[in-house]
């Protein structure tokens, strides 16, 4: 891991797309307007790694902000890395390309950095992106296995327009198997990670791998117990007067994991970006003393976001 001139600009190797910005701005903001101004903030606050995805239905929103960008020159292509995600329902090879071109035409973007698989959990191919039997329970696709679609996502970096390719809400050993089989390794994989859910052991694998590790509820999405209310980070924030926010992810980076944060307040925007490096005993004060052990998303035994509302 390498950092320059603070840590908010550090940036992860990996072995495939040189180095990925850390520090990332997640895009799940259900209103479109809101996620152009949100999105914009972000730019501006000096973030340059977008999280979108097809399932979040505001790439749109995302790719008007990042063509005003453009336009007014505040912002190079070269200098952005964008990430978005094939959803579910569309992990039959003959419908990766189609899903991929979408979301690009979404984002007005020729290129996309690195195409992420959403879930390792195939749904029932077709325009319904949360589809349910008569009883709400979700219709799975048995037609495809998690491989065929990663073999697909290979070929997207063959054609072009892919410089990169991932993992989303998977588990180790959901990991190790498409490691053992993949032609082109995952360069980053996104999985729920904070204070309460360190996963030390995927970190470690994804090390030896050259794969970026990306926390996203990187703040505990605020959901009970509250991450930010840890005594031990709270007591840390006091006595080197920053936020909870700022403890927890300057501890993201400074273990070595990237992050996502999202907000739609600019204010909050600009102090999750703003963060800087933690002394050496906050650091092993926050690995011994922490001992909630939560996951808050069962996303990775369901294929179901826990964050993102059926409805809409």
């Amino acid at each position: 891991m390498t950092t320059s001139d603070s840590l908010r600009y550090t940036r992860i190797p990996t072995h495939q797309s040189g180095t990925i910005p850390a520090v990332g701005f997640g895009t799940l903001i259900p209103d479109p307007l809101v996620t152009r101004r949100a999105t914009k903030a972000a730019l501006e606050a000096g973030f340059r790694h977008l999280d979108c995805a097809e399932r979040y239905r505001n790439e749109e929103a995302v790719g008007d902000a990042l063509r005003e960008a453009f336009k007014a020159g505040t912002l190079q292509r070269k200098d952005l890395f964008v990430t978005t995600k094939l959803w579910n329902t569309n992990h039959r090879p003959e419908r990766v390309r189609p899903a991929f071109d979408g979301s690009r035409r979404r984002l007005q973007l020729d290129e996309i950095d690195c195409y992420i698989i959403h879930t390792p959990f195939a749904f029932q191919p077709g325009d319904e992106q949360d589809p349910r039997d008569e009883h709400g329970r979700v219709i799975y696709d048995s037609g495809v296995t998690l491989a065929e679609t990663w073999g697909a996502l290979e070929r997207l970096v063959d054609e072009g327009h892919c410089k990169s390719i991932g993992l989303s809400d998977i588990t180790l050993d959901k990991l190790r198997e498409i490691v053992s089989i993949a032609r082109i390794r995952p360069a980053m994989v996104q999985v729920e990670s904070h204070p309460y859910l360190p996963e030390w052991d995927l970190l470690d694998f994804c090390r030896e791998h050259g794969i970026v590790l990306q926390a996203f509820a990187a703040l505990g999405h605020a959901m009970k117990p509250n991450v930010l209310a840890d005594p031990v980070i709270t007591a840390i924030a006091e006595r080197l007067h920053r936020t909870p926010a700022q403890i927890a992810l300057a501890w993201a980076l400074q273990r070595g994991t990237a992050f996502l944060t999202t907000s739609t307040n600019s204010r909050r925007i600009q102090e999750n970006f703003d963060i800087s490096a933690l002394p050496d005993d906050a650091m092993r004060e926050m690995r011994d003393q922490i001992t909630t052990n939560i996951r808050f998303n069962t996303v990775v035994k369901t294929g179901v976001p826990g964050f993102i509302l059926r409805a809409g």
